[in-house]
């Protein structure tokens, strides 16, 4: 598994201020993160390049989340897509993992909780790479 590389991820969220500042957060840890505001912004993105990992709001007003993660999946598999909800949608995440999504952390959280997570599942996107080019 090639650990050269820093972590790719894509973050999805309405909430301006939250991406900006997580974008920032996770650049110091050494991630490489794009911080995008939209459902449409993020597909746009995930055309021109690849990323281990998406943060991924559930509850957006331009694109829903679920069909924001449904495209996802069909663009990159490999990707493993976090579903974000802060309405204590714990109905919702569920409901995204069966469609798809790798794991959901509920919003307000902590840094290092969710960077444990994007960690998890960057290692997972990075196995399964490796597993279909060997």
């Amino acid at each position: 598994m090639d650990r050269t590389s820093p972590v790719s991820v894509i973050l999805v969220d309405d909430e301006v201020s939250f991406v900006t500042v997580l974008a920032k957060r996770l650049a110091l840890r050494g991630l490489d993160s794009l911080a995008t505001t939209s459902g449409p912004e993020a597909i746009q993105a995930l055309r021109s390049r690849d990323f281990d990992v998406a943060v991924l709001d559930l509850k957006m007003d331009r694109m829903d989340g679920m069909e924001v993660l449904r495209l996802f999946r069909q663009m990159l598999p490999s990707m493993r897509v976090i579903m974000l909800t802060g309405h204590g949608g714990e109905t919702e995440a569920r409901q995204a993992i069966m469609a798809g999504a790798y794991d959901y952390i509920i919003k307000p959280c902590e840094f290092e909780d969710l960077l444990a997570k994007i960690e998890k599942a960057a290692d997972a996107a990075r196995r399964t790479r490796d597993e279909n080019t060997s």
